[in-house]
């Protein structure tokens, strides 16, 4: 009788790392220590420092970023100007301007959207930074309400926003990183420095303070990847101001040295006896 011999088991092949073939999950995978890589483009910040630390390399453009400060109006264009110049300058080397029709060809640039700025933007100022009026529209919102509906709806037609919403609640900020996602345009909501304990949707969070001389101190709150210690310094000139700085006055003053106090004078002992006696 013939025998029969067991058939050999299967060689297994253990499991190895999957091929990330597909560009759109190059970004989405990522470890936890070390900076993630956005798989949409990002726009540079104009500070290599920053990018440097900034998942993909800048602003995300599919995505919300929350600039905290402590008063507002005073740092936000300082920081995002740059980045905002490149974006629109993009724009118009994508835009062709054939012969005199310019009008028409900039119907087709997205603008960027002011909500509820708190003061009246200085278009001199802007034009300064290389940000032309024509880029701009104002939104005054009456209520917060409006404002984020205003917000909402501009990021849906995928332009640049700033919109500063000291009072939006973390649901709300939830609803706009969702609409950001559809949207290539970057979007930064302005808020006031003491919500840096709420929690937020946005997946960056950096808080802006006035630094050195003329430079900006920026931390980072919350970036997709590990936590961010210490501060930046970022040499932020305006741009109205630059030419007129020498280079020392580039440089952040000297700390002026503490004056002495004057010495007190000595009190004069009101016993006749303590006095010193006079020789003639």
């Amino acid at each position: 009788m013939p025998s029969v011999s067991a058939p050999l088991p299967a060689t297994v092949t253990p499991p190895g790392p999957l091929p990330l073939d597909d560009a759109r999950l190059q970004g989405r995978l990522w470890r936890g220590s070390s900076l993630g890589q956005a798989a949409d483009p990002a726009l540079t910040s104009g500070f290599p420092a920053l990018d440097a630390e900034l998942p993909g390399g800048g602003w995300p453009l599919c995505a919300v970023t929350e600039v905290l400060t402590p008063q507002p109006g005073v740092l936000e264009w300082r920081l995002l100007a740059p980045g905002l110049r490149r974006w629109w300058a993009a724009q118009a080397l994508a835009v062709p301007m054939p012969g005199r029709r310019q009008r028409a060809a900039a119907s087709g640039l997205r603008s960027l959207l002011l909500v509820n700025p708190p003061q009246m933007p200085h278009l001199p100022g802007l034009q300064a930074l290389g940000l032309p009026p024509s880029a701009f529209i104002w939104v005054s919102a009456a209520t917060p309400a409006e404002a984020l509906w205003a917000a909402e709806q501009a990021i849906k037609s995928r332009v640049a926003v700033l919109a500063w919403l000291p009072e939006a609640r973390p649901e709300q900020i939830r609803r706009l990183q969702v609409s950001a996602l559809g949207s290539d345009a970057p979007v930064f909501l302005l808020r006031p420095e003491r919500v840096g304990r709420q929690s937020s949707a946005a997946p960056l969070r950096l808080v802006v303070q006035p630094g050195e001389g003329w430079d900006l101190a920026v931390h980072l709150l919350k970036r997709r990847g590990p936590a961010f210690e210490g501060w930046l310094n970022l040499p932020a000139v305006p741009g109205a101001v630059e030419p007129l700085l020498t280079a020392a006055r580039r440089q952040p003053l000297p700390t002026p040295m503490p004056v002495p106090a004057p010495a007190a004078p000595p009190t004069e002992r009101p016993h006749a006896l303590a006095r010193p006696v006079l020789h003639a």
